[in-house]
């Protein structure tokens, strides 16, 4: 059975790697399954911003690691009998025979989301890693009351949009940082955000927060930089700093910074992996009700075609595109 994957070819030089990076190439498969193997045909494959970060500590060549979703097509596994959608940390290919052991990179066993009758494509997004991501980050970390201040940077990205969403149902007052004007108006008027700011015309970011506000109490920070420089700055005694992502400093460490900030301010960096498996299942249960009764509007962006993938992830990269960032097989 010929697979089709991408490789990564030669180290990405600079934040945005060039498609000329990527390499599709052909895997051939056995024709028979071994004893507890399944094979699965993916339907939906993501792209996220830890792949550049994770990038930098890869040599290449190597193949393209991700998430992805789909059914199982052929199994001599009972736990994954056919039909099953699965979740597994496979990488970017078509086609994957997995025998249900936890991938190196997360430690995650591929797994049925469980998602009803939302979109499949959802279990890469709000009901997968950004969901749980954005649940347990916010409410264990920052742990947020009712009346606080919330700020979140790449406010419009898939965690970011749902970090602002669920705060809100905390009853939090939220101020986003996106990259376009576009980003804030939907922020606002289709996510529920009290305020939101394009951070690159904003004049003075702490002007801004200060102009609706008496300062923030938690900070979900997923971009690092002189975003994140500003926004520490304006931290009340006793706030709480979650830091899930620098995506400023991606490609080039030498940008990460690090503000003065209040001596009570807790700052605390993350990964969704430091929370049991059924922590992790609790919080996409939850977001899934959510989703279902209209609390949490889900933001996504879907290109169609397997050789779009080195495309799409570049355009996610760039801030091109809304909410999660997903390819269509």
């Amino acid at each position: 059975m010929k697979v089709l994957k991408y490789v990564v070819r030669s180290p990405f030089k600079d934040f945005l790697p060039e498609p000329g990076d990527f390499e599709l190439r052909n895997e051939i498969y056995p024709p028979k399954l071994k004893n507890g193997e399944f094979l699965v045909k993916a339907e939906y494959i993501s792209t996220d911003p830890y792949m550049r970060s994770f990038a930098n500590k890869r040599i290449a060549p190597y193949e393209q690691f991700g998430f992805q979703v789909g059914k199982v097509i052929e199994s001599t596994n009972p736990e994954y009998p056919i039909t099953m959608t699965v979740v597994s940390h496979s990488g970017w290919r078509d086609y994957v025979v997995l025998n249900g052991e936890p991938d190196p990179i997360f430690g995650i066993k591929p797994y049925d989301p469980q998602i009803g009758e939302l979109p499949m494509s959802l279990a890469l997004g709000a009901l997968g890693m950004p969901g749980m991501t954005a649940y347990l980050g916010l409410l264990n970390i920052c742990q947020p009351t009712a009346g606080e201040v919330v700020g979140v940077s790449s406010a419009a990205g898939a965690v970011g949009s749902l970090v602002g969403q669920i705060a809100k149902i905390q009853g939090c007052k939220v101020i986003g940082f996106a990259g376009s004007d576009e980003k804030v108006r939907m922020l606002i008027e289709e996510l529920g955000f009290d305020h939101a700011f394009n951070y690159k015309t904003v004049k003075n970011v702490k002007e801004a927060i200060f102009s609706v506000s008496n300062g923030i109490d938690c900070y979900f920070d997923n971009v690092g930089g002189d975003l994140s420089v500003a926004v520490m700055d304006c931290m009340n005694d006793y706030g709480r700093v979650a830091v899930c992502g620098s995506t400023s400093s991606y490609g080039n460490p030498a940008l990460l910074k690090m503000p003065e900030i209040p001596f009570s301010v807790k700052v605390e960096g993350f990964s969704f992996t430091q929370w049991s498996w059924q922590e992790q299942k609790a919080a996409v249960q939850q977001i899934k009700e959510w989703i279902e009764n209209g609390s949490i509007k889900v933001k996504e962006s879907i290109t169609n075609g397997f050789e779009e993938l080195p495309n799409a992830f570049i355009a996610m990269l760039r801030g091109d595109r809304v909410g999660k960032v997903i390819v269509k097989i």
